[in-house]
């Protein structure tokens, strides 16, 4: 391996907690003229509170390669296994996940 390529390299860890991953089935997205904040949620069936379970800052360029790489997996996503139906209009989901309501 040259010199050259050794400098390119970056050595990434991923710790065991977070490894697990956090779920969210909802992101909330806001940004000023120097950041984009990325609040990913998790709603649950029968509960009117949700959390936010994690917050991401990132800078405007940062964003926008972001939303590159996204559109690029989503793409070999979709080659792989079809379009993604995403049917929801741009309305936000409903609380109500078709279960009845959770009792003590």
């Amino acid at each position: 391996m040259s010199e050259n390529q050794n400098t390119n390299q970056l050595n990434i860890e991923l710790p065991e907690d977070v490894a697990d991953g956090i779920y969210s089935n909802l992101a909330i997205i806001s940004h000023s003229n120097a950041e984009f904040v990325v609040d990913f949620i998790r709603m649950m069936p029968n509960v009117p509170k949700a959390k936010v379970k994690t917050r991401i800052i990132l800078t405007p360029q940062h964003a926008k390669r972001l939303l590159k790489a996204l559109n690029e997996n989503i793409k070999k996503y979709e080659t792989q296994f079809g379009v993604i139906d995403d049917n929801d209009h741009g309305f936000m989901p409903g609380m109500n996940f078709n279960t009845p309501p959770a009792q003590a």
